[in-house]
C-alpha cells in the first residue's frame, strides 16, 4: 500500500533548507543514474562519488529542516514522502543527464554556484548552516574543479566533444537564473544574517564560468530569458518520473530501514 503525502509547516527557515536539500537530493539521484554506464571506470567512480557527497548535503539539510520545524517528521519522511509539488528544487538539477556532455555542463553550472554559495554560507549566523556550509564546501570545491576539467576537455577536444559541450551550454543555460532568485521569506533570512543573497554571488559565477569556457573554446550564451517555478513547487514533467523510482521502495514497503 502506498503511503500518504506528509504535510510541512513551511516556514521561511524550513522552506529554505528544504530548498537546498532538495537541490541536492535530485540533482544526486541523477549522477547516480551513472553508476555502471559512465564512458569509464574512473569517472564511473567519480559521478558515484559526487553523487554521494550531494545526497549526504541533503540528509543534513533535511534533518535540519525537521528540526526547525519542530514536528514529527524527519530526513526520511521529507525526502520519500512528498508530492512533486512539494519539492522546492531548482529545475536544473531535475533535467535529464542527456549525454556525458550534458551532465557535465548541467554539474558545472551547479558547482560553480554552490563553491560560491557554501563558501559565503560559512559566514551564517545559524551556527548548524555554517556548519553544513563549512562540510559542503570542501566537497562542491572538488565538484567544481572536477566538472571544469571535464568542460575544458570536451570543448577543447574533438569536434564532436565540442560540438555536444556547446549544445548543452545552449541547451541548459535558461535553468541557471533561477539559482540567483530569492523570494521575500527568503529575503528575511537573508537580512537577518541566516542566508546569503545569491545575486552578490552571480558576478564572481559567471567570472568563473567565462574562465573556463575562454579555455575550452566554449561561448556561453548571452540571452537573458530565464526558466523559474522549480522553487515554487512547479516542476518539468521529469521530476515526477524521477521521484516514482525514487520513493518506490519507500512508499510500497512504508518505514523500511537499511
Amino acid at each position: 500500500m502506498a503511503s500518504a503525502n506528509i504535510q510541512v509547516a513551511e516556514t521561511p527557515l524550513v522552506l529554505y533548507a528544504l530548498r537546498r536539500a532538495d537541490d541536492a537530493l535530485i540533482l544526486g539521484h541523477r549522477l547516480s543514474e551513472w553508476c555502471g554506464h559512465a564512458p569509464m571506470l574512473e569517472e564511473d567512480m567519480a559521478l558515484s562519488n559526487i553523487a554521494l557527497d550531494l545526497i549526504g548535503q541533503a540528509r543534513e539539510l533535511y534533518s535540519y529542516a525537521a528540526k526547525a520545524e519542530g514536528k514529527d517528521n524527519d530526513e526520511d519522511k521529507l525526502a520519500y514522502l512528498r508530492d512533486v509539488r512539494q519539492y522546492r528544487n531548482l529545475l536544473m538539477v531535475e533535467q535529464p543527464n542527456g549525454d556525458f556532455a550534458q551532465t557535465l555542463v548541467r554539474q558545472f553550472f551547479y558547482s560553480a554556484f554552490a563553491d560560491l554559495y557554501w563558501r559565503a554560507m560559512m559566514d551564517s549566523r545559524d551556527t548548524m548552516l555554517a556548519a553544513i556550509a563549512a562540510k559542503s564546501e570542501k566537497e562542491s570545491a572538488y565538484h567544481l574543479r572536477h566538472a571544469s576539467e571535464w568542460i575544458i576537455r570536451l570543448g577543447d577536444g574533438t569536434d564532436e566533444s565540442h560540438r555536444r559541450a556547446q549544445a548543452a551550454i545552449d541547451q541548459l543555460w535558461a535553468f541557471t537564473g533561477e539559482m540567483f532568485a530569492v523570494d521575500e521569506g527568503e529575503r528575511a533570512l537573508i537580512h537577518a544574517g541566516i542566508a546569503v543573497d545569491p545575486g552578490t554571488l552571480r558576478g564572481r559565477w559567471l567570472t568563473t564560468l567565462a574562465d573556463v569556457a575562454g579555455e575550452a573554446t566554449l561561448v556561453l550564451p548571452q540571452n537573458d530569458w530565464m526558466q523559474q517555478g522549480g522553487r515554487a513547487g512547479r516542476h518539468s514533467e521529469h521530476l515526477g518520473h524521477l521521484l516514482s523510482e525514487l520513493q518506490s521502495m519507500q512508499r510500497t514497503f512504508p518505514g523500511q530501514t537499511w
